[in-house]
C-alpha cells in the first residue's frame, strides 16, 4: 500500500522530468569547479534540486487541482482522481521545502540566502495563469535559477558566473511551455486562465516559441565563448539545435499529437546533452 502510495504521489509531481532542471544545475557546478565538483556539493546540489522540483510540482497540482478537474486532459491526475489527498500533498510539499533549505544549508552561506528567492519564485509561478500570459517566462526565470544555484553551489559567490547561461535555459523554457500550453488553448479561454497561446493563438504561440528557442541557442552559444569551451561543447550544442528544430518539425499548431515526444524526450535530451558536452569540454581543456 506504502509503495503504491509513493509511486502514485512520484507520478502526480512528474518525478522523472527532474531531468530537466538538474544537469543545468550540474552545468553550472561544473563551470564554477573547472570540471567534477568535490562529491560532498555534488550531493547537495542533487537533493537540493529534487527538493525544490517536488515541492514546487507539489503545490502547482494542489492550487490547480480545481482546474485540473474540469479540463478532461488532466482530470485523470492524482489529486481530481481521489487518488491523493490534498494533505497527503501539503505533507510532500512542505517535507520537499524543508529537504530543499537544509540542502542549500549544507553548501553555504550564499546559497542558503538565495534559497528563499528561488523556491518562492518556483511556486509564485503557479498562480501566474491566473493574471498574466507571460507565465511560460516566469517559468523559464525561475528554471533560470538552475546553472545559478550549482555555480553558487560550488563557489559560494556570483562572482564571474555567466549569466548567458541562465538566460540561454530562461528562453528554451519560455519556448517549449509556450509550445507544450497549446494542448489547452481553448480550456484555458474557457476558464479564464492566460498563456500566450489562448491570446495570440495557436499558430503566433508557436512562431514565438520558435524566436525563444533561436535566443536561447546564441545565448548557449555565447556561454561556449565565453567560457572557452572546446570543440566538444559546439559539436553538443549542434545536437541540441537539431533537438530544437526537430521538435518544431514534429508538432504543428495543426497537429499536436506528437507533442509528448517533443516536451519530454527532446527537452530531456537537450538539458543532458549540454551538461555533458560541458563536462567533457572541461575535461579535455
Amino acid at each position: 500500500m506504502l509503495i503504491r502510495k509513493l509511486s502514485v504521489l512520484l507520478e502526480m509531481i512528474k518525478f522523472k522530468l527532474t531531468i530537466f532542471a538538474m544537469p543545468f544545475a550540474f552545468t553550472g557546478a561544473f563551470l564554477a569547479a573547472g570540471g567534477v565538483p568535490p562529491a560532498k556539493v555534488f550531493f547537495w546540489i542533487i537533493v537540493a534540486m529534487v527538493g525544490a522540483r517536488t515541492c514546487a510540482m507539489g503545490f502547482n497540482r494542489l492550487i490547480d487541482w480545481k482546474f485540473d478537474a474540469a479540463n478532461p486532459r488532466t482530470a485523470g491526475r492524482a489529486l481530481p482522481a481521489g487518488e491523493i489527498k490534498s494533505t497527503e500533498a501539503w505533507i510532500l510539499v512542505i517535507i520537499s521545502a524543508i529537504l530543499f533549505f537544509m540542502a542549500c544549508y549544507m553548501l553555504n552561506r550564499l546559497t542558503l540566502l538565495l534559497a528563499p528567492f528561488a523556491l518562492g519564485l518556483t511556486l509564485f509561478y503557479s498562480l501566474t495563469k491566473r493574471f498574466t500570459s507571460l507565465c511560460h517566462l516566469i517559468l523559464g526565470v525561475a528554471l533560470a535559477f538552475s546553472p545559478l544555484g550549482g555555480w553558487v553551489a560550488v563557489t559560494g559567490s556570483l562572482s564571474g558566473y555567466p549569466l548567458a547561461l541562465s538566460l540561454g535555459v530562461l528562453f528554451w523554457v519560455a519556448g517549449f511551455d509556450t509550445v507544450y500550453a497549446c494542448l489547452d488553448t481553448e480550456f484555458d479561454k474557457k476558464a479564464g486562465l492566460y498563456s500566450l497561446p489562448s491570446r495570440l493563438g495557436a499558430q503566433k504561440a508557436f512562431r514565438l516559441a520558435g524566436f525563444f528557442h533561436v535566443v536561447a541557442f546564441i545565448l548557449f552559444a555565447l556561454t561556449g565563448i565565453r567560457e572557452g569551451l572546446n570543440f566538444f561543447y559546439f559539436l553538443g550544442l549542434l545536437l541540441t539545435a537539431a533537438a530544437l528544430f526537430y521538435q518544431h518539425l514534429i508538432v504543428s499548431p495543426n497537429d499536436l499529437t506528437r507533442i509528448q515526444a517533443s516536451f519530454f524526450s527532446m527537452n530531456g535530451f537537450i538539458s543532458v546533452i549540454i551538461f555533458f558536452a560541458t563536462w567533457l569540454s572541461l575535461a579535455t581543456s
